[in-house]
């Protein structure tokens, strides 16, 4: 905040040392000091933009699947839908505007290939998309509904847990949606605010009979989508908005399936286990290379890519080799996903521990819009973590 407060005084100084020059004077001076900066000039050709808080970590090509084609996320998921269409003729996809393409084209193009009775809109009624692809399920269709924003799946909430979930348990595995998979875009994404930011994989994640799912990037957003269509388990699928165009990677043409409920390993360590999903992965890949450089510290980073059920046993390996944990999400801490991660940790590794679990998330806040740099849980945040870790 201190900051800030700097930046505020600097600027009203500078207004009050050229308020009373006149016009000419003002516009000689700006092209003086234009011609004086070596790094700038009238048109900022070489000016870049720095938003994000992360860098973006490509993954190794993968060549096991065949071919493969630079593709951005959003483009991975519409290659994972066409793969679908194109294999499963029962396999429909709604939602509101994905006729058009969706409000981030992870549909284009899908309509006009495949009709518009399989690509189709649906009203602005987040329980009605969800209730009518339950519907779809339960009568052997395979149903993939889009809900636009991960913040506006609340009114389908009581569809989800309590119909969704439920339905194979309630008929004695006579009935079943398990056909159904529910995408969302999800996640901060730099000016989202209240409403297009939010990370409710925990609201989930208290409900058996789902699957949740978070992919880090391309390659894993195919594969992680294409076995949630296929698993016989209703699923949440949700997709980091911020990394729609920002995640770029070789993506096999081909369909293929990435497990699910397996975290992996991007990283091998000794000294402390980081685990992440979905953008919060990347943020923690430059906190583990912090770590080496300033700290000498290795670290094991784990991406868990499935929220339920999640991979306690590889979680819990890491531990009892580097006895430190740090767990970081978007989502608020008050009972966000890293505390059930947390609980789960202290019972089964309680005498291997050498420091507590860390969680490094989001506020007890809604969102913020101009104060999102200050919210999400960043390198920084996770780096001074790990310092009090380690001197425990």
């Amino acid at each position: 905040m201190a900051a800030v407060i700097r930046i505020f005084i600097r600027g009203a100084n500078s207004k009050l040392s050229v308020s009373g020059l006149g016009a000419g004077v003002q516009s000689s001076l700006g092209a003086a000091l234009l011609k004086l900066s070596p790094s700038c000039n009238a048109r900022t050709k070489t000016q870049r933009r720095h938003a994000s808080h992360f860098t973006f970590h490509p993954d190794p090509v993968r060549t096991q699947y065949g071919p493969t084609q630079k593709m951005n996320l959003f483009q991975s998921v519409t290659s994972a839908l066409d793969n679908t269409l194109a294999s499963d003729p029962t396999a429909v996809i709604f939602g509101e505007d994905v006729a058009f393409g969706g409000v981030f084209r992870c549909t284009v193009g899908l309509r006009d290939k495949y009709g518009k009775d399989r690509v189709f809109n649906t009203p602005l009624c987040e329980q009605g998309i969800v209730g009518f692809g339950i519907g779809v399920a339960v009568a052997g269709a395979t149903a993939i509904a889009e809900i636009q924003f991960a913040d506006y799946i609340f009114p389908a909430f009581d569809q989800i847990v309590n119909e969704a979930a439920k339905y194979r348990y309630r008929s004695g595995n006579l009935f079943d949606c398990g056909n159904l998979t529910i995408r969302a875009p999800w996640g901060c994404v730099g000016h989202g605010s209240l409403y297009h930011s939010q990370s409710p994989e925990a609201f989930f994640a208290h409900c058996p009979g789902l699957k949740i799912v978070i992919p880090r990037g391309p390659v894993q957003a195919k594969g992680l989508l294409l076995s949630c269509i296929a698993d016989n388990n209703p699923c949440i699928f949700f997709e980091p908005k911020i990394l729609y165009r920002a995640a770029v990677e070789q993506v096999p043409v081909e369909a293929y399936t990435t497990p699910l409920s397996q975290a992996e390993v991007l990283q091998e360590g000794s000294d402390v286990t980081l685990v992440a999903w979905g953008t919060q992965v990347h943020v923690m890949r430059e906190v583990a290379n912090m770590a080496q450089e300033k700290l000498g510290l290795s670290c094991e980073l784990i991406d868990l890519q499935t929220i339920l059920p999640w991979d306690i046993e590889t979680v819990c390996k890491s531990v009892v080799k580097t006895g430190r944990l740090l767990i970081s999400h978007e989502a608020p801490v008050t009972g966000g996903f890293a505390a059930e991660i947390s609980s789960t940790v202290q019972e089964e590794c309680f005498l291997n521990l050498e420091a507590p679990i860390t969680r490094v998330c989001g506020y007890d806040t809604p969102f913020p819009h101009i104060f999102e740099p200050f919210y999400i849980p960043d390198k920084w945040k996770c780096f001074d973590a790990i310092k009090r870790m380690i001197n425990y």
